[in-house]
């Protein structure tokens, strides 16, 4: 056998060894056994612990366990259970914060939970009964879903903010022709149809109920608009005045945008007056007159009001005329809001002449009330005389060159005053340039007290001992 020869090109070279595949890369060699389920593996195989979470979370809304698990195995069930479980089953039993703000953030898309005094929990529940009465159709809706909902959140709802109220739907115009016709009834139809929810049910049962802000009308109608959707009619007053007398935790209540009269302000304000706890009414943006203002009147000497505002009504002389005289013998009330009213300067000066002897009012609001020189006259002495009110707005008012000389005399020796607006008041440029420099003054002795007040109470406190 001829062997070959060194340096032969010709001869085949030997053949090259394939690269031996690596075991790990398939699977089905490294599994110790071979189950017919190619995604079966010992690796995966849970504990049983974990089993028995995982049956726990999927059978909650059955048989719901919490408070017997370990606090490990509670976080694991907490941060794992459906939002969707029924309020039934998680508002009495789950106090854990982090499910309560996993069912706000999944259900709105801005959560500020700061408004809701830090507590996520408080926020799910009072918007919850907020969108059940935003939505609620007189007449419709089952009242069910109301009473159902109460003995679960009455003892976490502390404020609420309702922004519409729904109507009842109206019927065929020519079958309420039929049913008016042999009724024989003159009573006008849309007064009757159109009350909306009656809150005294939910009033009476929310025991910690402390806020409540109220708009009657319809939100984001559209082309069916009709001036009938924003009526606060005469019983939805009578009613709403009913709740009051169940509500004695009420602190604050807001009633804005719906149209309340001066007849209304009075079945309302009867059923406030020596009410225990109210420190703030808001009846901005409605239809007080001078009747309704002699009301709200009585009321400030008749309660605890602090915080007052009955911006954009219409009220007169008069009517500020009843509230200056309230004013002067009050001690409880810090603001007052009577902007966009028309009280002039006879109203004007009633109210000054009410400073000049009130000692706890701190801010007023005077703006678009067409005022002119002789309040402006009557101000610069409660400027020189009054020590409590650091905030005084009479700005879109025809306060004048003259008037504007006047508050700066006022001004001149004032220590208290903080915040004074007189813009568009037509006071000219140099009496507000120098006003202005008086108040940068009195905030500065502001900030100053705050700063060393702290400290002076400091030094007093190893004494008590």
């Amino acid at each position: 056998m001829q062997e070959p020869v060194s340096g032969d090109m010709n001869m085949a070279s030997p053949p090259l060894k394939t690269p031996v595949a690596n075991p790990a890369a398939n699977p089905r060699r490294m599994r110790r056994i071979i189950a017919e389920d190619p995604e079966w593996s010992l690796a995966i195989v849970p504990h049983l612990s974990e089993l028995c979470l995982q049956h726990i979370i999927s059978n909650f809304e059955k048989n719901p366990i919490v408070d017997r698990l370990l606090p490990e195995h509670q976080r694991k069930v907490l941060d794992r259970i459906s939002t969707g479980l029924p309020l039934t089953v998680t508002a009495n039993l789950i106090s854990d914060e982090g499910y309560w703000k996993r069912c706000c953030t999944e259900r709105w898309a801005v959560c500020d939970v700061s408004r809701y005094g830090g507590s996520w929990k408080r926020m799910f529940f009072e918007r919850h009964l907020e969108s059940i009465l935003k939505y609620f159709i007189p007449n419709t809706t089952d009242p069910n879903q109301v009473l159902e909902v109460i003995p679960l959140c009455k003892e976490y709802v502390r404020k609420l903010e309702i922004d519409q109220f729904l109507p009842p739907v109206k019927l065929d115009q020519n079958k309420e022709e039929d049913d008016m016709s042999d009724s024989g009834s003159d009573v006008g139809v849309d007064e009757l149809c159109m009350h909306h929810y009656d809150l005294g049910v939910l009033t009476a049962a929310l025991s910690h109920l402390e806020e409540l802000h109220l708009t009657y009308g319809v939100k984001d109608c559209g082309m069916n608009f009709e001036w009938s959707l924003f009526d606060f009619t005469y019983q939805d007053c009578c009613s709403l005045a009913d709740a009051f007398k169940k509500c004695h935790t009420l602190k604050v209540f807001k009633l804005c945008r719906s149209k309340v009269d001066d007849e209304k302000t009075r079945v309302l304000i009867r059923n406030l007056l020596d009410h225990p706890c109210l420190v703030e009414l808001d009846l901005s943006h409605n239809l007080i007159r001078d009747r309704g203002a002699r009301a709200i009147g009585k009321l400030i000497n008749r309660s605890k009001l602090e915080i007052l505002n009955l911006c954009n009504n219409r009220i007169r002389a008069p009517g500020a005329q009843a509230i200056a005289h309230a004013l002067g013998k009050n001690s409880t009330l810090t603001s007052l809001n009577l902007r966009i009213n028309c009280i002039e300067d006879e109203g004007g000066q009633a109210i000054g002449h009410a400073l000049l002897t009130n000692a706890t009012l701190t801010s007023i609001h005077l703006g678009g009330n067409e005022l002119s020189e002789p309040t402006a006259t009557l101000f610069s002495q409660v400027l020189a005389q009054n020590t409590a009110l650091t905030c005084i707005n009479l700005s879109c008012n025809h306060i004048g060159l003259d008037g504007g000389k006047q508050l700066l005399e006022g001004m001149s020796d004032n220590k208290t005053m903080t915040e004074f607006d007189l813009r568009l008041a037509e006071v000219g440029q140099e009496s507000e340039y120098l006003i202005n420099q008086v108040l940068k003054a009195n905030q500065e002795i502001a900030r100053l007290k705050t700063l060393y007040q702290p400290n002076s109470l400091e030094e007093k406190s190893p004494d008590l001992d």
